[in-house]
């Protein structure tokens, strides 16, 4: 399976991705060798750069390490190919716009059968590629299309009755973690996902939230994030812990809400106050 990162944070961070510990994630150990991508906003634009070969052995990895971006909001995903080319149109994560705001998902698991699946057609987007994870995508804004045909962005009520049950019916065809922003909201989903002794189950994600005076960093495997702008908060998730500190495990069906590096609406257990770094 994929590894997933993301991060929402309550003013533009510097972040410095896929270092050396990250990019062997992405194919100098392990499986995640078959392409990697990295989405980030800027104001309420959207920048995607990826690629379908080794992050490890990637002269834009190096480049994005040596100059670093800046963003409230980005989203990771290293690959691992079980359905598709190994190509760049099927790299993760996905990006579409709808309701004049560009939304952004990544999916890591398996959803055999969602090609065929009614629950999952759209007709208002289709897949470039051939992965489950960009039809579960297509199938998503299909189903919030009609919440963005107004003036305003919906409320976040209105777009979790559409993304909750739209979680549940997706664990049902298999492993379903995923994240998803519309530029505004970070959604992250979770599920089972393979784990390190080859037997899947929970957690599939793993969340962190932190806050930090202006001028303060946050370091960790593959990932450095540094303060500029006031007291910044940030709430990370990944498919694993990537520091030594006590990340809170996402149960299966839990979905996580972040919004300006704050838990906005969490599934399941109440989250904890965020942690001085």
């Amino acid at each position: 399976m994929c590894e997933l990162f993301a991060m929402s944070a309550r003013y533009a961070a510097t972040v410095r991705l896929s270092l050396e510990e990250f990019s062997r994630h992405g194919g100098l150990s392990g499986p995640h060798k078959d392409g990697w991508g990295i989405a980030w906003y800027e104001e309420r634009d959207v920048h995607l750069v990826k690629e379908a070969f080794p992050a490890a052995a990637s002269a834009c990895v190096r480049f994005i390490q040596e100059h670093p971006f800046a963003s409230p909001l980005v989203l990771s995903h290293v690959r691992r190919a079980t359905r598709g080319a190994v190509a760049l149109r099927n790299c993760q994560p996905f990006v579409r716009e709808l309701g004049g705001a560009w939304h952004a998902f990544a999916h890591n698991g398996d959803l055999p059968g969602i090609a065929a699946h009614e629950a999952f057609t759209a007709q208002s987007y289709r897949p470039v590629g051939e992965t489950d994870s960009e039809q579960a995508f297509c199938a998503l804004l299909e189903r919030l299309r009609p919440l963005w045909s107004a003036a305003a962005p919906p409320s976040l009520e209105a777009r979790l009755a559409v993304i909750e049950p739209f979680a549940a019916a997706l664990r049902a065809l298999g492993p379903a973690n995923f994240l998803y922003s519309d530029g505004d909201t970070l959604f992250a989903h979770a599920d089972r996902r393979m784990q390190v002794d080859g037997t899947i189950h929970p957690p599939g994600l793993w969340w962190l939230a932190r806050h930090c005076p202006a001028g303060g960093h946050l370091a960790a495997d593959g990932l450095r994030i540094d303060a500029h702008d006031g007291e910044q908060q940030v709430v990370l998730v990944a498919s694993v812990p990537l520091t030594g500190e006590a990340w809170t495990p996402l149960a299966q069906g839990q979905l996580l809400v972040a919004a300006r590096g704050q838990i906005a609406t969490p599934a399941g257990t109440a989250p904890g106050r965020p942690r001085p770094y």
